[in-house]
């Protein structure tokens, strides 16, 4: 009579194979998710920013935007009380360095856009900026090997 079944060493073979593709594909999707977190945290800064600069001219308030390093947060105020956003950075991601280096910018209604870069690095040291061109008022994301989008 034959035995129908699996061995306990067919099945640690099997095991082992999974273990060893898993151990490949596992740099490669956690490098992944550390650009996935990069590139979200650079979107939802320039879209904070924008949000700032709309509001200072449709509702002729002055904006205050303060860039926290330490708590790795931006924190946006107006003149309206009670009016208070944050924006705290995705774990994996902090904000290393931004010109100019005042921690509190002023956005006035009417006023010329000033000239703001902020540079986000990942855990891994993929590095994005954000910057506003005071010409044409708008946030632009580069990664810093130059490539704009």
């Amino acid at each position: 009579m034959s035995r129908r079944g699996v061995t306990l060493i067919e099945m640690m073979i099997v095991v082992a194979i999974i273990g060893l593709m898993v151990g490949v594909t596992f740099p490669a999707v956690s490098s992944g998710v550390e650009s996935l977190r990069l590139t979200s945290a650079t979107d939802n800064v320039a879209s904070f920013l924008n949000g700032a600069l709309n509001r200072a001219e449709r509702r002729q308030q002055v904006m205050e935007i303060t860039i926290s390093k330490e708590e790795n947060k931006l924190t946006l105020r107006s003149t309206e009380p009670g009016y208070v956003r944050d924006l705290t950075m995705p774990s994996g991601v902090s904000i290393t360095a931004f010109r100019p280096e005042t921690p509190r910018i002023y956005l006035y209604p009417g006023g010329s856009v000033p000239r703001l870069t902020l540079e986000l690095t990942n855990s891994r040291g993929a590095k994005k900026a954000v910057r506003v061109d005071p010409i044409i008022g708008v946030p632009e994301i580069e990664n810093l090997a130059g490539e704009k989008r």
